[in-house]
Formats: structure tokens, sequence, C-alpha cells
């Protein structure tokens, strides 16, 4: 009985977790870029009561043996790089990768860190920065005079400038991949570093060599689905309460064995 309830009690402290994994995606369904987690779990080891194969008689071997279980662990918080919904916004500085990649983003210690949040904006001496004023890599700067940007689906960035028609190329915007973006570390504010887990970037140009391509006036959202979200947490309640009633049956059969001394 006493073993029922440290049982039980792991199974609670995991719906816990996710229930907070979930509320987070339910949280961030509307931040750009959003990549949704999914809580992974493991059961944990068996107190063996009985090897497999011990002997039953002098002839016989007993078939499967006894083990009971000690409950349940988190594994993992994997995060999951699905594709989000692309959300058109006519606004010449939002880009959406279309595709596998990350835009390079440049943190004021001179790390690079990654995001798929591609709603960039243009700070005062004309440079593309982040919501954060963060640079985008490689550096792309806007003239003041600029008349019409395109970014093409390569990563090409060209202009009008002044009241000429000729078009100026202004840089080239350059994605990258990971072999494990499951590795990737969160910041938070929508960015990843690189880590042991994920691997190196891998540098490439967009639309090439499997980087998806870019889609300028677009952004991307997150790639929470709301319904299932809904499902997980109703789930996760449901199971949550199951292991509650595990512990007050335990409880329960706890105080017969006490009053038997009474009676």
């Amino acid at each position: 009985m006493m073993r029922a309830l440290w049982t039980a009690t792991t199974g609670m402290l995991g719906q816990q977790l996710q229930i907070d994994v979930t509320s987070n995606n339910i949280s961030n369904v509307n931040t750009f870029g959003y990549r949704k987690e999914r809580a992974e779990f493991a059961d944990l080891f068996h107190q063996v009561l009985q090897y497999a194969g011990t002997s039953t008689s002098e002839t016989t071997l007993s078939p499967t043996g006894m083990e009971v279980g000690l409950g349940v662990r988190p594994s993992s918080i994997q995060k999951l790089f699905s594709q989000g919904n692309v959300k058109e916004t006519e606004q010449v500085l939002d880009i959406a990768i279309n595709g596998n990649g990350f835009f390079q983003i440049e943190l004021p210690d001179g790390t690079i860190a990654y995001t798929r949040n591609g709603a960039f904006k243009r700070d005062d001496e004309g440079n593309v920065v982040n919501d954060q004023g963060y640079l985008l890599v490689p550096n792309i700067t806007l003239p003041d005079d600029l008349r019409e940007l395109t970014i093409g689906l390569d990563g090409t960035v060209t202009a009008v400038v002044g009241n000429g028609t000729e078009v100026t190329e202004l840089g080239q915007i350059e994605t990258v991949n990971f072999i494990n973006p499951a590795g990737l570390h969160a910041l938070g504010d929508n960015l990843f570093l690189n880590t042991n887990a994920s691997g190196d970037p891998i540098v490439g140009t967009p639309g090439l060599n499997g980087f998806g391509d870019l889609r300028q006036g677009f952004v991307e959202t997150s790639n929470v689905k709301l319904v299932e979200e809904m499902t997980d947490l109703i789930v996760g309640q449901r199971a949550y309460e199951a292991n509650s009633k595990s512990i007050q049956t335990a409880d329960s059969m706890l105080q017969i064995v006490n009053q038997l001394k009474r009676n």
C-alpha cells in the first residue's frame, strides 16, 4: 500500500508537468515562430519479486516472473519543428521561411542565436533587426532614400533607391539548419542557441539544398493546434484525477489496517 502511494504520487507529478507544457503551448498559440513542445515520459525501474526463469519445480520454470513498476518519470520535453501556418501581413520586412531553416540573429554579446520569427524591423541606422533590436545576420542596411524593397525567394535583397529606376542589390539573407533542431536551447523571445545535441549550424541559401525559400510579406505563426492542446489538457486532467483516486484508495486501505487492532 505504501508502494501504491508513492507510485501514484509520481503519476500526479508527471501529469502536472504534462499540463504545464500544454498550458505553455496554449499561451503561445499566437506567438510568431513558436515551436510547440511535447512532454515525454518513461516508466521507473521495476521492483523484482520473482525473476522470470526461476525454478517452480524440478522440471519447470517460471515463464514470466513478478515485477512491480514504481511509477513514471519525465524523460524529455521535445520541441516539434513542424511548419506553422503562414499569415499574410503585406509588411515588406515580414519574412516567412517556407520549409526548413532558421534566421540568424546577433545578440548584444556577439553570440549568434536562431529564430523562425521573421517579423523584422528597421532601426534608426537603417539596419534590419528583430523585435528586440538585434541585428539580422548577414547584416542588411537599408538606405534612407529607399523607395521599393524586394526580398527574393532565395533571400536576395534588392531595392529601388532615390528617384531612379535602377535596381540595387543590398545583400543576401542566409538561413541555417541543424541535424537535430530538437536539441536547440530555447532562450525565450523566440530565440534558440545551438548545443552539442543540435550540432553545428549548417549555413545555406534559401530554396537550395533542402533549405526552405523565403516569402516576403508573410510571417509564420506558431505550429500549435489548439484543438489538440485542449484535448491533451483534458486527458492530463483526468489522468491526474485518476492518480489522486489511487492515493485515496491506498489511504483507505491503510485506514482499515490501522483499525484492525481497535476492532
